[in-house]
């Protein structure tokens, strides 16, 4: 078994990481199955909907990943510093803070929801659709939160494999539930969010059952006892991955409004197969540096500065292969995953497979960026973390998204997000050469 204080070369690093990369590309996967089953069993407008609602489910489930990112990285520098008691009492209580986090979103979730939809510019059928889709993914939040803390967190625990195995089965639940549901029960959007809603359940639910009782893991659930020090840091350190999060669900909104703005329902339901391969693409990266995260949070704590500045060299040098890696599948993907979603409609299909020839280089930079920011949570410099995050993911695509398409029209909206990688790439190096003394990497 790999641990965390081993010393890391390329093989067991991308083995340490593997199982949460492959956690975070099926998690992204659901909103895809929803979307594939939805084009192709209730329609367009409905297709529309699911991608418009999207965002704002994102924003509630994100605070999992704060919890998860920020903790685990505090966690992790726990237990190098020897101190396992205090590492599950950490744990602890941010699983239950998060269940009620969860509780409440939801039910101020369910109240507004119309309401949300609405300022953002639903209207008529499409307004309907989100409301119904939403309502049913509203009631599994708490799950949904839970999922992606645990997803940061078993590998914290020295148990990624098992966190693997149950994303897969929460993955696997969607698809399953999703072809009987729509394709068989043509149960349409309610059908859809069902699916999706139980697969959360099994995703945030079974790791819970897990760490409550006995197990081999670093990791398991005590009593409750509340640390506002700890939580504080939780906060700070995974506010980045909060930011990146909510900044990326409010970009796809302003998207979303300048898309019906230039190019109506269409623009949406296209820019909706770009974000699915976006979310399985980023997943990647983002999988990978809550992977390593634990490893370099660790090292760090136990002032190995040698292995951590081997784990940077290695890291980015994975990053940079991952970059070509998915460039090269976007460009023989990109007919194939537009026509398995909208290839029923020939305009749609046009603009989409037009819309993929700009938006793909933007995954050459994406993940240097991601990476970046994850780095420096694992190093508990949460305001780091968080400016790479908030200029990469808010700042610089609502200034992209808002200026672009004045230049080139709906090319310029397409143009942006490109746009906006590059520059937080350069950010992120700035920062990296800024604190190289500061942290001995």
């Amino acid at each position: 078994m790999i641990q965390l204080s081993d010393h890391f070369n390329y093989r067991r690093l991308l083995l340490f990481t593997f199982p949460s990369v492959v956690m975070l590309v099926f998690t992204s996967i659901y909103g895809v199955v929803d979307g594939f089953f939805v084009s192709n069993y209730v329609g367009k407008t409905a297709f529309t909907a699911v991608n418009f609602i999207m965002p704002v489910l994102l924003i509630l489930g994100c605070i999992g990943f704060m919890f998860g990112a920020g903790g685990g990285a505090l966690i992790a520098l726990t237990i190098g510093k020897g101190d396992r008691e205090k590492a599950n009492q950490i744990f602890s209580m941010l699983v239950y803070i998060s269940l009620a986090s969860g509780a409440v979103l939801a039910f101020l979730g369910i109240l507004f929801l119309r309401l949300i939809l609405s300022f953002l510019g639903a209207e008529g059928q499409m307004l309907e659709d989100c409301i119904i889709y939403g309502k049913i993914i509203l009631l599994a939040i708490p799950a949904y939160i839970l999922q992606y803390e645990f997803q940061c967190l078993f590998a914290t625990a020295e148990k990624p494999k098992l966190g693997l195995y149950i994303t897969v089965a929460a993955g696997l639940t969607n698809v399953v539930l999703d072809a009987l549901f729509v394709a068989a029960f043509s149960w349409g959007l309610r059908g859809a969010a069902a699916a999706t809603a139980f697969s959360q359940c099994v995703g945030g639910i079974l790791p819970l059952i897990y760490f409550a009782g006995k197990n081999s893991s670093l990791l398991r659930l005590t009593k409750m006892q509340f640390d506002g020090r700890a939580l504080l840091k939780t906060c700070t350190n995974g506010s980045s991955e909060l930011m990146s999060n909510i900044s990326s669900s409010l970009v796809s909104m302003l998207y979303n409004i300048q898309l019906l703005k230039y190019a109506g329902e269409d623009g949406v339901a296209a820019y909706g197969v770009l974000m699915y391969v976006n979310m399985i693409f980023l997943a990647a990266y983002i999988g990978f540096s809550v992977g390593v995260s634990p490893v370099i949070g660790y090292h760090y704590g136990a002032g190995n500065y040698e292995e951590l500045k081997g784990l940077l060299k290695k890291s980015l040098t994975i990053i940079g292969v991952l970059a070509l890696l998915m460039f090269g599948a976007s460009q023989v993907l990109a007919s194939p995953l537009s026509v398995m979603f909208v290839g029923y409609d020939k305009g749609l299909l046009e603009m989409t497979l037009h819309a993929f020839a700009i938006f793909a280089f933007s995954f050459l930079f994406a993940g240097f960026a991601i990476f970046a920011s994850s780095f420096f949570t694992a190093l508990n410099d949460g305001l780091v973390s968080a400016l790479i995050s908030f200029l990469r993911a808010l700042v610089f695509q609502l200034a992209a998204v808002l200026l672009l398409p004045f230049i080139w029209g709906l090319d310029g909206i397409w143009f942006s997000i490109v746009t906006a990688e590059v520059m937080a790439v350069g950010v992120a190096g700035l920062f990296l050469l800024g604190k190289k003394k500061k942290y001995h990497y």
